[in-house]
């Protein structure tokens, strides 16, 4: 396979990842189905409009088109926790003003140069091989001890335990359950198969077609 298929493919499948990422992180009717599913009014004391209203404020942070300090409405928040979240923003920051950008600017060039020289469309066929790598590893460790996996998770990505928060000085955590973060990578998970479903499906039509005109 010719190495611009395999550049094209890497970049096709990193688009997806990043763009599966920032649709979930938008995507606020998950959240407010847990805050159903795990009875937060009820556990936390806080009223569904003051959950909902400081749930808002940190994914509106975690915008790229934010300026500014993480605010929470009604909840306190510690120093640590205030630095954790803006190293939480960096990231998905990356993600969605360099990561998806400049991978679906890689994919579209890649495509276009590929079809302009009328090559088979085996791009496609890797991006779906690719693409379903990476849930099936993060599925299996996901399914075989969630736990261990967000403690790693967190262990990889920040330099330190500021992600370990206090109710009692951060109680941000009461309304941000274990499960809620299960649900978003699993969404994420989800978005990701089915884009890898299309992509393949999308090349055995090409090859098709590519057949009954030859």
């Amino acid at each position: 396979m010719h190495l611009k298929h395999f550049l094209t493919a890497l970049a096709l499948t990193l688009c997806i990842i990043s763009a599966s990422v920032v649709i979930t992180l938008n995507f606020k009717p998950l959240y407010y189905i847990d805050m159903g599913i795990y009875n937060l009014s009820e556990e936390t004391g806080y009223t569904d409009a003051e959950i909902r209203e400081n749930y808002n404020a940190l994914i509106e942070y975690n915008s790229v088109f934010y300026q500014g300090e993480l605010n929470f409405p009604s909840l306190p928040m510690s120093k640590e926790a205030q630095i954790h979240f803006v190293e939480v923003k960096r990231i998905f920051v990356f993600i969605q003003a360099v990561l998806f950008p400049l991978s679906l600017i890689g994919s579209i060039i890649g495509i276009w140069y590929l079809k302009k020289k009328k090559q088979k469309p085996a791009y496609l066929k890797l991006t779906s091989v690719l693409s379903l790598a990476l849930p099936a590893i993060l599925g299996i460790l996901i399914a075989l001890n969630w736990d261990q996996f967000f403690v790693t998770f967190h262990e990889i990505f920040f330099n330190n335990d500021y992600w370990i928060f206090d109710a009692s000085t951060d109680p941000i955590i009461l309304l941000l359950p274990d499960g809620y973060f299960m649900h978003c990578a699993l969404m994420i998970l989800g978005l990701i198969i089915l884009s890898s479903l299309l992509c393949f499906i999308l090349y055995r039509k090409k090859s098709i077609n590519s057949k009954n005109h030859s």
